[in-house]
């Protein structure tokens, strides 16, 4: 970030400033404007839809009310009917997600002229403006400009370029949009809105493999410094910035992956749509944070909303504009969202909207293909394969991924130097409740498996890479996975295990070793990758085969794009062979090749025994029922909780 920017940013917006404009606002009511001179504008907005157009979950085969643009379209609806100047503004993430994102990404699958079904969906309920999110380019940059020539909007992206350095942004930086208001007394106005976007600027490394040096990304803070003042001096009344970033620390740091609330504090931008880390802003989870008012909806003073995932969420933000000094100026804001389902006193999910009709209706023969396609027959399970118990010990359907990885890995090094040298492979768990809640759990049962539960198994559109790594530096991934548990005390009955903040999708263990996880010792990792203790070691035991694992020898290890680029707090390591082949392929070839697909091994990972202690961690409803494929586990229901969850104890 060059000395230019940094002078700007602290000259505008230094900390005491942020931390006193977000205490004066909090007590500012939003009034609306009920005169001639006064206009009320309201942003309605959506973001981490993930091609989830239907309630319809295509791993389960089910309905479902947690998820839906076609159940957020009625509280679209709802809310126009309440205001008479509104925005419907999209935050990316759009386009990959679930199997009908996966089959309409398939060559050949949208016939000429035919417009993607999320596009589709999102034309219908007419739009305004919309942006990138990182999920856009799991497809490669020809799938995605192809795609986006269905949009009937405009999408704006300021911070990803085609090409090197100062070349073309991919898409236009901002969109000025002019429209007619009525004002409290009815009277009309012309009113310039612009809307600029914004994206993690990591895609280049997440999907480095597909991507090449198509593309480079800019800082988002940088980026809205170099754009913000052409919006103004073309005459933007209002702008709105549409982060799909994260709400992170008000004080901008280069490349920083969650930038929302730092970019608010930018003189210009007079709101913002966050999102990318699929929480739901405002809302008790970022108290304390500076610069961040979490019950009124603020960053920095300026009223924002992060609207959840997959359509769970309306996100609204009202502005009480005024006229004043030759143009309009917002005077006051509100920020809040709207929920499509709330869970009931039986611990179950309860629709508080309708689906739209016309969503419905437009989606019908998409929804027929999908089906279709997720049931297609792929192979044979001789056991379960769930992930409900996968962060206490070894899961059957991880398992199976890290299989098809160093299958393809072995094939693919047959006729190298590396083909006689240990194989390993890494592999998360992706669907472990967590955000997603009770329901979000991969679940394929023994016997016939279709497509929708290979999907299930892995559900990103990552590429298989393969890694060289020291036996040290081998420990040293185990160590950034183990700082998922808390640390626990010696002797002290039902202590949390997991740590929230670190998602699970990072507990990133190493298949073909087997150790110990000593949860008395500290996290050697925060959860966000920093290294937090330099001399903890949780990992006990590391060993391959007979013998331990020799920190000077080397491994090959199969991992995947994601990981291979240093993504999630792991180290960068340069790939000895990376590909354009998706893991879902490659597990997909796995089970048509172990037709049927074996039972599981014994576990290889366990926690050191600590006698009279116990944790608590909580799983699915359905685990209960799956307690005789954990034998080895002293587990303990303790019941349900209030987000329908069911805790267990676990004794050490």
């Amino acid at each position: 970030m060059s000395e230019l920017w940094l002078d700007f940013f602290h000259r505008h917006a230094p900390e005491s400033r942020i931390g006193r404009r977000a205490q004066l606002n909090v007590t500012q009511e939003f009034s609306l404007p009920d005169s001639a001179g006064q206009v009320h504008l309201r942003i309605l907005a959506t973001s981490d839809l993930h091609v989830q157009v239907l309630p319809y979950d295509y791993y389960a085969d089910r309905p479902v009310d947690t998820h839906g643009l076609a159940r957020t379209a009625s509280l679209i609806a709802a809310a126009r009917a309440e205001a008479a100047n509104c925005l419907l503004l999209d935050n990316g993430d759009f386009l990959q997600g679930n199997p009908m994102g996966d089959l309409y990404s398939r060559p050949g699958q949208l016939a000429p002229g035919q417009v993607h079904p999320i596009l589709a969906a999102m034309n219908l309920l007419g739009y305004d403006a919309g942006t990138l999110g990182n999920h856009e380019f799991n497809y490669g940059l020809d799938f995605l400009q192809g795609v986006l020539k269905g949009a009937g909007y405009p999408l704006v992206s300021a911070n990803i370029a085609l090409g090197e350095n100062d070349a073309p942004t991919l898409l236009p930086p901002y969109v000025l949009l002019d429209r007619q208001v009525a004002d409290g007394a009815g009277a009309s106005h012309n009113l310039r809105i612009g809307v600029i976007g914004f994206a993690p600027p990591q895609i280049v490394q997440w999907d480095r493999a597909l991507l090449g040096n198509q593309l480079t990304t800019s800082d988002i803070v940088e980026s809205a410094v170099r754009w913000v003042p052409q919006m103004q001096a073309a005459g933007c009344d209002v702008i709105v910035a549409l982060s799909h970033s994260g709400i992170g620390g008000c004080h901008a740091v280069a490349g920083m992956e969650n930038a929302s609330t730092a970019l608010a504090a930018l003189p210009g931008i007079d709101a913002v749509v966050a999102g990318h880390s699929h929480l739901v802003f405002p809302g008790p989870g970022f108290a304390g944070l500076p610069g961040v008012d979490p019950v009124a909806g603020r960053l920095c003073g300026k009223p924002a909303v992060m609207p959840g995932f997959w359509g769970s969420h309306l996100g609204v933000i009202d502005l009480a504009l005024q006229r004043a000094g030759g143009r309009w100026q917002v005077q006051a804001g509100r920020a809040t969202t709207r929920a499509i389902w709330q869970r009931g006193a039986d611990g179950l999910p309860h629709a508080q909207s309708d689906t739209d009709a016309a969503v419905a209706s437009a989606m019908a023969g998409y929804h027929a293909e999908t089906l279709a396609y997720a049931r297609s027959p792929v192979g044979r399970a001789s056991a379960p394969l769930n992930s409900f118990f996968a962060l206490v010990t070894p899961s059957p359907a991880v398992a199976v991924v890290a299989e098809a990885q160093a299958r393809h890995a072995a094939a693919w090094l047959a006729d190298m130097p590396e083909a006689g040298l240990p194989l390993l492979s890494a592999v998360a768990p992706f669907k472990t409740g967590g955000r997603g809640g009770p329901e979000n759990y991969t679940d394929v049962p023994a016997g016939d498996m279709a497509l929708r539960h290979a999907a299930d198994l892995y559900i990103y559109p990552n590429t298989v890479a393969v890694l060289r790594l020291t036996g040290a530096e081998v420990a040293e991934w185990l160590e950034r996975a183990a700082g998922i548990f808390h640390r626990i005390t010696p002797g002290l009955p039902d202590q949390p295990l997991i740590d929230p903040d670190f998602p699970s999708y990072n507990f990133d263990l190493i298949h073909g070793l087997s150790f110990t996880i000593d949860l008395a010792q500290p996290a050697r990792y925060h959860h966000d990758g920093r290294l937090a203790d330099p001399a903890a070691q949780r990992i006990t035991g590391l060993a391959f085969g007979d013998g331990p694992v020799d920190p000077c020898a080397s491994f090959i290890v199969a991992s995947n794009s994601y990981r291979a680029a240093g993504s999630g707090g792991f180290a960068a390591r340069p790939a000895l062979l990376t590909g354009t082949t998706s893991i879902r392929d490659t597990l997909l070839a796995h089970i048509a090749a172990t037709n049927p697909l074996p039972p599981p091994a014994p576990p290889f990972w366990r926690f050191a025994p600590m006698p009279g202690t116990s944790v608590t961690f909580d799983t699915a409803p359905a685990a209960r029922a799956m307690l005789g494929d954990v034998p080895h586990l002293a587990l303990t229901a303790l019941g349900d909780t209030a987000d329908g969850f069911v805790r267990f104890r676990l004794a050490l």
